[in-house]
């Protein structure tokens, strides 16, 4: 940077454009270099590439150890202790350092390319025998003060984990669930964090289904506002609301009822893997979840209701207004047909020298149209 105020004011801009495409090479070979490198270092400048790492750390009989560790040197030391494992967190980590990390952590080059990418459906997989892959969709509600067309209600992420006896990766996109808590809230438990990365595992799942039920309840309100205006006296609800909140119950509904499948794997007793205590705990869990599919499916009923409602009230609204303006047309028809009778150029016709016969006729149209309007009134027309 001291190099750049230095430079002479008549440089001009070519100099500059000289510098960026040096620049852009050197950047390009630096990042290949830091792929193969097992020991990737940080270092000062505006062009470092930012680092997808948000804690590593090595806990020993359930207690987090004191001293920084970097990820690679960490499973090196949980391998020399009998009950230690390395929980390393990761947010949006770039393909070249979730490469490094597979690399250092032995894992499949199919998982770490779907944890770069994120877009992934709830799932469970076994990418060898000792690392299972799995993949949790995120969801967090998002205030706001009314219900638009184009209003978002839920936001969507991906948390996905990578866990074997000494080590468990979680890699975070998006910022629905954030771990951090559930880090500190582990901590506080070592007698839980005794039983290794499975208990990780179980937090993060428990954290994410408790978000779940807190947009389910959330969400229940935006129900009942919807449903409250639409049967009010007034009627203002629109069917544009209506699909706006379907759509995101759609979007909640993709993120809840798949992790039913792995839930139910890992609760199962031939999943071996799983320690019997911590199985307990995501049998909690599957119970929660469970309570929220059930209110998800309600509120997909009552959604149909409401939109099957409003629909009825629009019909039931045009067969109104068509029947108001059936109603005027008879009004005016008979107007009308006294107007044309008597503006035939015929010689003879009844009272056609009367004296008062213009009155008269005046009068009869009047009369007519009174007499229509209070039936028609009468009848509900009107």
């Amino acid at each position: 940077m001291a190099e750049r105020r230095q430079r002479p004011a008549d440089a001009g801009a070519g100099s500059g454009v000289l510098s960026r495409a040096w620049s852009a090479p050197v950047r390009a070979v630096s990042r290949m270099w830091n792929s193969t490198d097992p020991h990737p270092s940080v270092t000062d400048g505006a062009d470092d590439v930012r680092s997808g790492v948000v804690d590593c750390a090595l806990y020993v009989d359930g207690v987090r150890r004191p001293e920084p560790v970097h990820y690679a040197e960490a499973l090196e030391k949980a391998r020399q202790h009998r009950n230690a494992f390395v929980w390393l967190g990761l947010h949006e980590p770039s393909a070249a350092e979730m490469g490094t990390v597979a690399k250092a952590y032995g894992l499949h080059e199919l998982a770490a390319e779907d944890a770069v990418k994120g877009a992934q459906r709830p799932k469970l997989e076994q990418f060898s025998d000792e690392v299972t892959f799995m993949v949790l969709r995120t969801a967090r509600y998002v205030d706001h003060d009314v219900l638009t067309e184009t209003s978002e209600v839920v936001e969507t992420g991906h948390v996905m984990a990578f866990v074997a006896p000494k080590f468990v990766i979680t890699v975070r996109h998006g910022d629905a669930c954030r771990l951090a808590p559930v880090r500190a809230g582990l901590e506080e438990k070592p007698e839980l964090l005794e039983q290794g990365p499975w208990a990780v595992a179980y937090a993060v799942t428990d954290r994410v289904v408790d978000l779940y039920i807190e947009v389910a309840e959330k969400m229940e309100m935006d129900f009942d506002a919807i449903e409250e205006s639409v049967f009010s006296r007034e009627g203002h609800g629109r069917i544009q609301h209506i699909y706006q909140l379907k759509r995101e119950l759609v979007e909640f509904r993709r993120a809840v009822i798949p992790l039913q499948r792995p839930l139910m794997a890992l609760t199962a007793d031939s999943n071996a893997e799983v320690p019997k205590v911590i199985r307990r705990y995501f049998r909690d869990v599957q119970d929660h979840l469970t309570r929220t599919v059930e209110q998800i499916n309600s509120y997909d009923e009552l959604l149909n209701s409401i939109l099957q409602a409003r629909l009825a009230q629009v019909t039931v609204d045009q067969n109104n207004d068509m029947r108001k303006i059936a109603a005027w047309a008879a009004i005016a028809a008979v107007q009308t047909a006294i107007a044309g009778i008597y503006g035939m150029n015929f010689r003879f016709m009844p009272e056609l020298e009367w004296r008062y016969g213009y009155p008269a006729v005046l009068l009869l149209m009047l009369c007519s149209a009174v007499v229509l309007y209070r039936f028609f009134r009468r009848s509900g027309w009107l």
